[in-house]
């Protein structure tokens, strides 16, 4: 391997280390590039990474200005001398890209290149991209713009062997980079499917309690007005709660009550909500609760509003009761206790219906805690939820 100033193990390993330093796809590409070209050093550089579609996701290029690139216009598509390493999967040295019957010219605003190395960037068997080199700068020459000495190329067998060492990291890098960015899409995913969770048990209970405390105000206008006038000033109340829970869920912030009120009070004024809106009785009361970390209290609280709607939803009960309290000074226990049809819980998967049970598990392992269902048909359900602390 030649001993040029930039061939040297210093310089190989610098490029290397460049490379591992980035975990952006396109900044990996860029390093890729600028290191190869400086260690090799060439007027020119580019790295395409291929589409599925005969042409190049992306196409990366180093020595060319942005007005330059520019003015060059679209992306390369795969042909040509482009096309050999991508296809063919063999490394191409050229005297002179031009002379080569590959060669299909370029644009008007395009460098000049002669001398040219390329080389295809492998992942196993597959080719994931390709480097370019053109134009080898030689001691004193400054930058060419044609062949080398008796027409031989300027890169070397060494420069070849150099690049091929940059292009297996380059390979890993790459992958890395990849692998990186899949993982950060898979995470957004898994944010979504939280937030919809968020969206569904803040907004879907807080419109649930309106739409039964406006339908207790439609049957009070005739023969209570006054009355009636509480429970629209209620539905008020309501509407702005559920606004506030709805930014609150896109802001990944806590709900809007638990902030102000703690979860005892925001249990409390649910349960009592609850309670003049439907005809079922609705009770809480807490023991001995105290404060927890917010993530459990949030779990807490949005698993007491899926059990609150699915008592007065399906249930048909006439009462339902929560509870709050410390156990064995080690954990807080909620318990949601309704006299309704009951159900078998075996049964409901196979059903199709869920009753929000799947929510409710994924929100008490997510604080730490668990979940149990007791229920049969004809005998009411109780749902406790029970979490480290309290």
């Amino acid at each position: 391997m030649s001993q040029g100033p930039r061939s040297g193990l210093a310089a190989v390993s610098s490029a290397l280390l460049a490379m591992s330093r980035h975990l952006e796809v396109r900044d990996v590409l860029k390093t890729i590039v600028a290191s190869a070209r400086e260690l090799l050093d060439a007027e020119y550089a580019a790295l395409g990474v291929p589409d599925d579609h005969g042409g190049f996701a992306q196409f990366v290029v180093d020595g060319v200005s942005e007005e330059q690139w520019k003015a060059i216009g679209p992306l390369p598509r795969q042909h040509g001398i482009l096309a050999a390493m991508l296809h063919d999967a063999k490394p191409e040295r050229l005297a002179d890209v031009r002379e080569d019957p590959r060669f299909e010219g370029w644009p008007s605003a395009h460098p000049e290149l002669a001398d040219f190395l390329g080389l295809p960037i492998r992942d196993g068997d597959e080719v994931i991209g390709a480097l370019y080199l053109a134009n080898k700068v030689r001691p004193g020459q400054g930058h060419p713009a044609a062949p080398g000495p008796a027409g031989g190329c300027g890169f070397t067998a060494d420069d070849e062997e150099l690049l091929s060492i940059l292009a297996q990291h380059a390979a890993i890098a790459l992958t890395n980079a990849r692998l990186y960015e899949r993982s950060r899409e898979l995470t957004i995913a898994e944010e979504r499917s939280r937030l919809a969770h968020e969206l569904h048990d803040a907004v879907s209970q807080k419109l649930f309690s309106l739409r039964l405390t406006a339908q207790a105000a439609a049957a009070l206008v005739d023969r209570d007005p006054s009355r009636a006038k509480g429970e629209l000033q209620q539905v008020a109340e309501l509407a702005a709660e559920a606004a506030d829970e709805l930014r609150a869920a896109v802001v990944e912030l806590r709900p809007a009550a638990l902030d102000e009120d703690g979860l005892v009070a925001t249990l409390r004024n649910q349960a009592r909500v609850l309670d003049r809106a439907h005809t079922a009785r609705v009770t809480f009361a807490a023991h001995g609760v105290r404060a927890l970390p917010a993530a459990q209290e949030e779990a807490l609280l949005r698993v007491a509003q899926e059990a609150l709607h699915n008592a007065l939803r399906h249930s048909g009960a006439a009462r339902v009761d929560v509870t709050l309290r410390r156990r064995g000074g080690c954990a807080a226990v909620l318990r949601v206790t309704d006299d309704g049809v009951g159900f078998d819980p075996r049964t409901v998967r196979r059903a199709g219906r869920h009753l929000g049970l799947v929510s409710m598990r994924d929100r008490a392992s997510g604080a730490g805690g668990r979940l149990t269902v007791e229920s049969a048909p004809g005998k009411g359900t109780t749902i406790e939820m029970e979490v480290p602390g309290g």
